[in-house]
């Protein structure tokens, strides 16, 4: 019975061209050779398992090939490998530095390969310097690390620096199917992926991994063998959970989670692999990026398919819910549960990528016809007493209205009712804007309104008298334009008796509206309108809901009904303050320019 080989060994490169994944370094070094190009000292660094040892061994064979050597030459009397972990002292360096003065026997060169170089002392690297700078010709040095950072600096200068990247998923399964097929195994595609994602970028771990799956399933390599060999979810347990995500199906997807536990698996393993699903059918989505995806043919296509009923949003939202439960996982007290809330909060998405919300859902494609009333009433202007009709049924005639019976001129009345009653009609805010107009309309139709006293309903008996005791209570009131004061009043009698009004207003308590008006003075326009600037729109906001009474208390002093209050707003006009010392120097500065001559005269710092 033959001794068995490890298939790392046994299927280990012979030439640049069985080199998997490194073609851009291969074709240099061989292009090296043909031209006699070759760098006398090579750094070859890289991660574990990419060929950087593979590849030094065809360089030391290939640069002592002249054509007659035997087929199975190897030159092994040339070729010197040393291993820096064991070997890292000054005296290992100086022996090997003995050995360099030494020309070949057989071939042209002698290769000194050093393994794992970064394991050297200082002081070794310091004695290697000289040697490694200029070495004899028919010595080559060729240095192999996975750890470049903790080379010295001086080492990496003297190095032609080759950068040995990790072998793709892709690049691996094409060539573990290459030896499956000498082994005269029978593998499926997807398993030999699923191997070379395991191996994660490394040739020999990936072959490594081979050896013991084969041991395990013989010449028929299933996907269902590996990952039951390798301990690792399949990605049917994903697009499982998706599905019931999707659906929302929250119990049956903490029972999946449930028995994922009970295979051995823990919970990071299980919510990290559902972000990367969820990253996979995000690259499935775009037919540029589904390159990315690096499972076989049949794996794609159930991408493909599920990819389909997941949006963007959807997918974004997953992923990030995922990966703050991935952050979280280690500092977690409680690491099922957090896994489990995690899984309703993925359940609790929308298609729309959107949490669930009942209230969202019971609303959906209805609409709610809410307007404010403030939209709709304005309140009119009060007019003086000797302008009122008021016409009362079943009720004794006042003063007022046997002076307006004496007006003889004809009046057309419009009946309306508003639906507020008298009290809320009172405390509308008047919103002033186009106060004019309506005075217009008022005395162009004659509008004739009816204030109800107060709300009734229609839906009892009392009610209904109620509502009928109201209809002969209305009263009729009547604006004429033509009879309103409109006399004429100077800038100074209107700051007077603005200024009163504040001063009033503060005494009641009213402080904010009271520091509001006395931000600005008070300036009079055309057509009497009367304007100021505030520096922001909330002050504006607050004397326009407040500036009924502050227009009746001008009308009423200044006899003139047809004032109009205006408001602009500027920001530029706000009071800057001054917090740092140069900007209170700045202050005092403007106020008195000798302030500088003081500064100077005494050499003072702010």
């Amino acid at each position: 019975m033959e001794p068995f080989i490890v298939s790392a060994r046994k299927y280990r490169p012979q030439t640049f061209k069985d080199v998997v994944g490194q073609q851009a370094i291969t074709n240099t070094l061989q292009n090296a050779i043909d031209q006699n190009h070759l760098a006398q000292a090579l750094l070859f660094c890289g991660p574990r398992g990419v060929g950087k040892t593979t590849c030094a061994r065809i360089l030391a064979k290939q640069i002592n090939s002249d054509g007659t050597e035997q087929k199975d030459e190897d030159f092994a009397f040339n070729i010197f490998e040393l291993d820096a972990a064991s070997n890292n002292s000054v005296d290992d360096i100086r022996n090997l530095i003995d050995q360099v003065r030494i020309p070949p026997q057989v071939g042209k060169y002698k290769v000194y390969i050093i393994d794992e170089v970064h394991m050297l002392s200082q002081s070794a690297f310091n004695a290697f310097l000289k040697t490694l700078e200029e070495p004899p010709k028919h010595a080559i040095f060729i240095l192999a690390t996975t750890e470049k950072h903790k080379i010295i600096p001086t080492i990496l200068s003297r190095c032609q620096i080759f950068d040995f990247k990790r072998i793709t998923v892709k690049d691996a399964a094409e060539y573990l199917k290459y030896i499956a097929e000498n082994q005269g195994i029978n593998a499926e595609e997807d398993a030999l992926h699923i191997i070379a994602q395991k191996a994660d970028g490394a040739m020999r771990d990936a072959l490594s991994i081979f050896d013991r799956v084969v041991s395990f399933s013989g010449a028929e390599l299933t996907r269902k063998a590996v990952t039951e060999n390798l301990n690792v979810l399949d990605y049917d347990t994903y697009f499982e959970a998706t599905d019931l995500i999707l659906e929302h199906n929250i119990p049956n997807l903490l029972l999946l989670f449930n028995k994922t536990l009970a295979l051995g698996f823990d919970g990071h393993h299980f919510i990290s692999g559902l972000a990367s699903h969820f990253r996979d059918l995000m690259v499935c989505q775009h037919p540029d990026t589904i390159t990315l995806l690096e499972v076989g043919e049949a794996a794609q296509q159930l991408y493909r398919d599920q990819s389909k009923k997941t949006s963007t949003s959807f997918l974004l939202s997953g992923l990030d819910i995922a990966n703050d439960c991935d952050l979280k996982y280690k500092t977690s007290k409680n690491q099922r549960l957090l896994v489990e809330l995690t899984l309703m909060k993925l359940a609790s998405i929308d298609f729309d990528g959107e949490k669930k919300n009942p209230e969202s859902v019971a609303l959906h494609n209805k609409t709610i016809d809410f307007i404010a009333p403030s939209a709709f009433y304005k309140q009119l202007p009060k007019p003086p007493q000797k302008n009122l009709v008021a016409e009362t049924t079943n009720q004794t005639p006042t003063p007022i209205e046997k002076k307006s019976a004496e007006i003889s001129k004809p009046v057309s009345t419009t009946t309306i009712e508003p639906s507020l009653d008298k009290a809320k009609s009172e405390e509308t805010p008047l919103t002033a804007e186009k106060p004019k107009k309506i005075t217009e309309e008022l005395a162009q139709n004659k509008i004739k309104i009816n204030l109800p006293h107060k709300r009734v309903s229609g839906l009892s008996i009392s009610s209904l008298n109620a509502k009928k005791q109201h209809e002969l209570n209305k009263i009729e009131v009547v604006i004429d334009e033509d009879n309103l004061p409109k006399n004429s009043f100077t800038e100074e009698e209107l700051r007077k008796h603005w200024a009163e009004f504040v001063e009033s207003i503060d005494q009641k308590g009213q402080k904010i509206l009271a520091s509001n008006l006395n931000t600005d003075i008070p300036k009079l326009k055309e057509d009497f309108n009367i304007h100021i600037e505030l520096p922001n729109g909330t002050m504006k906001k607050e004397i326009e809901r407040e500036q009924f009474e502050l227009m009746e208390y001008l009308r009423a002093k200044l006899n003139n009904h047809f004032i109009q209050l205006i408001i602009s707003v500027n920001e530029a006009t706000a009071k800057k303050f001054a917090f740092t010392p140069e900007e209170k120097y700045e202050k005092l500065r403007e106020k008195n320019p000798v302030i500088d001559l003081l500064r100077t005269e005494f050499d003072l710092d702010l």
